[in-house]
């Protein structure tokens, strides 16, 4: 099976945000990650609708949009009409789940939601056979360009017994670390879905490397 990539424009230069946009659409890259931060639920601000809006209009590869904010749940129409097609959430955001993930579909996108370090897999037991993916945090959230945290392996794997035990095509999402150093480990242990920000756009060459992380998970 060959494993989707989704470089994350967290990590692009913003001063030259429409050419790594063309380099990602030009690449065998599959998705877009565009992480959306609100200086609440994380320390950082990152993106808001209208730039969403403009990279939209310029992507050829789904935009895969990972919320980092307070309250989402007020915010999922604006999303949508900005150009999201997946909307992940934080467990930790949402006390109405189920709801949340319902409107998510509702509004025609694809629903995920995000596992920080610290909490267990198994808090997604009853929702899990409802959602399309789950993001599992293998760095704390907020910034990018932090150390994989080695944990996260056995959090993949007890997350692929849940799925397996609860019939969930959801796919297993990874976000924070992501290189050519651990993208093989992280496709055998069960990740559909690798993103990579500084691994990319750090590299000299972000086309090969997406080309060699699509190699490595293949």
């Amino acid at each position: 099976m060959s494993h989707l990539i989704a470089p994350s424009l967290l990590a692009a230069n913003f001063l030259n945000l429409a050419t790594d946009i063309e380099m990602v659409n030009n690449s065998v890259a599959d998705w877009f990650h565009v992480d959306v931060m609100d200086g609440h639920f994380v320390p950082n601000i990152s993106f808001g609708f209208s730039i969403i809006s403009q990279i939209k209009s310029i992507a050829k590869k789904p935009l895969d949009v990972h919320l980092m904010i307070a309250n989402p749940d007020s915010y999922i129409e604006a999303f949508k009409k900005a150009g999201a097609d997946n909307l992940t959430v934080h467990y930790e955001t949402c006390p109405h789940l189920h709801r949340t993930i319902q409107s998510i579909k509702e509004n025609g996108m694809k629903a995920g939601v995000v596992i920080n370090p610290h909490n267990p897999v198994e808090l997604l037991t009853d929702i899990v056979a409802d959602i399309d993916l789950v993001l599992i945090m293998s760095v704390n959230p907020g910034f990018g360009g932090q150390k994989f945290i080695q944990s996260s392996l056995n959090r993949i794997s007890r997350l692929k017994d849940l799925l397996i035990q609860k019939n969930s095509k959801a796919l297993i999402e990874i976000d924070g670390g992501v290189d050519t150093s651990n993208a093989a480990m992280l496709a055998e242990a069960g990740v559909d879905v690798l993103v990579a920000g500084s691994a990319v756009f750090g590299s000299p060459d972000p086309t090969a490397t997406i080309k060699k992380l699509k190699e490595l998970t293949s």
